[in-house]
């Protein structure tokens, strides 16, 4: 059975940090891209950070450069995004999704297996 399991989401203070993990399973994860994905209440979807199957490569939504960084552990089939600085705009659900074929070039992708997301909420 194909999973990808989130966790590390939470409720953090504005400037606070957290560290997503997303752990997957079924299928061979360094074959595929990993993306998050975020979508804050009443909002649509909103891609925020991808890397390579490598790890090669990052690439990050404007407003999170500086202030999240993604990372692979092919080894232990782990994603990780890692996000400082936290800001309430930041406040949503948080997916992992891989994707097979994954081009940094156009605004959307399509996406093979999704997490189940896990909640971030930034306040005071």
């Amino acid at each position: 059975e194909v999973q990808l399991v989130e966790s590390g989401g939470g409720l953090v203070q504005p400037g606070g940090s957290l560290r997503l993990s997303c752990t997957a399973s079924g299928f061979t994860f360094d074959d595929y891209a990993l993306s998050w994905v975020r979508q804050a209440p009443g909002k649509g979807l909103e891609w925020v950070a991808a890397i390579t199957w490598s790890g090669s490569s990052a690439y990050f939504k404007d407003s999170v450069k500086g202030r999240f960084t993604i990372s692979r552990d092919n080894a232990k089939s782990t994603g990780y995004l890692q996000m400082n600085n936290l800001k309430p705009e930041d406040t949503a659900v948080y997916y992992c999704a891989a994707a097979r074929y994954y081009s940094s070039t156009v605004a959307n992708n399509h996406y093979d297996y999704w997490g189940q997301g896990t909640q971030v909420t930034v306040s005071s």
